[in-house]
């Protein structure tokens, strides 16, 4: 039997990427971690190079992710994109891919430009050959729960019951746009900013099958219950998609479903990171009494 990853951490995240840039020819010398989240991001010093280190060995998501890039970038959707070498990458039990660097420094698209490139990403219609795999809301969410030591027994019963309504609700709701391509993860931070100053899209791993409405919630979200977003710049986003999400029926299922996988998220790094555990705790007194959310930060 094959023995269970350690949790991924930003030491084992770069043992794996040293193997992997071995194996490809490239030098992780100094690479900057950019990001540990549901994945490692390491930006490479030498050459103008991102690598991805995921949680798990599944190289099936990251050989779907692939593919996705390139048929975005035949139709003319602005997207990161891969090196052409063979990948993706197994080193350490991890899957590790390699991007093309949009830009030597970290910069973000605005929610305008955001609405207007997920109007053209949702008017696409998906190719035969490339398989979509119908959207969990949950996917994973309630077995991270109850293996995480970060949270307590307390908490861990808290969030799995919540995870349960709401996976609920989430059955039994009408949506009003069609259903077809989402990013999955669809905000700013996965909209970054390319050499030419023109934004790119990022992040391909969560793409699925399911409702539009699921892609423009996060942006609404971080308006209006986080203040992340000013009014101004959410109207500009849903001016540029060209629909309020704020005033659909579903709203509210949508963003509770995507407030507790941002705490479920959170709480992957809270073990070893003291601030991570200070704001998971914040967020989780909001969960559970509905006040605080202002009180939030983007973590």
């Amino acid at each position: 039997m094959t023995a269970a990853l350690a949790p991924l951490d930003h030491l084992n995240a770069r043992s794996a990427l040293a193997e992997a840039c071995l194996a490809v020819g490239l030098d992780p010398a100094g690479a900057e971690l950019v990001r540990l989240g549901e994945n490692a991001v390491f930006r490479l010093r030498r050459e103008p190079v991102i690598a991805r280190v995921a949680r798990s060995p599944a190289r099936r998501r990251a050989e779907r992710e692939i593919a996705i890039s390139r048929w975005l970038d035949a139709e003319g959707i602005p997207v990161i994109r891969t090196l052409e070498l063979p990948q993706p990458i197994l080193a350490q039990g991890r899957v590790v891919v390699f991007w093309k660097s949009a830009a030597d420094t970290t910069a973000y698209g605005n929610t305008a430009e955001l609405g207007e490139i997920l109007h053209r990403l949702h008017s696409l219609s998906l190719p035969a050959e490339l398989s979509m795999p119908p959207l969990d809301p949950v996917a994973g969410v309630r077995q991270r729960i109850t293996t995480l030591t970060s949270l307590s027994e307390n908490q861990q019963s808290f969030l799995d019951a919540r995870c349960a309504e709401l996976l609920s609700n989430y059955g039994a709701l009408a949506t009003e746009l069609p259903t077809g391509v989402i990013h999955g993860d669809a905000n700013v931070g996965n909209l970054v900013r390319g050499r030419d100053g023109h934004p790119v899209l990022a992040d391909l791993d969560g793409f699925a099958y399911g409702p539009r409405e699921w892609d423009l919630v996060l942006t609404a979200l971080y308006h209006e219950r986080y203040g992340w977003h000013t009014r101004k710049e959410y109207q500009q986003f849903a001016d540029a998609y060209g629909y309020d999400v704020l005033q659909a029926d579903c709203y509210r299922t949508l963003a509770d479903l995507r407030e507790l996988l941002m705490v479920a998220w959170l709480a992957q790094n809270a073990s070893h990171d003291p601030k991570a555990m200070q704001e998971l705790n914040k967020r989780l007194t909001t969960l559970r009494t509905g006040i605080g959310h202002r009180d939030w930060q983007p973590f």
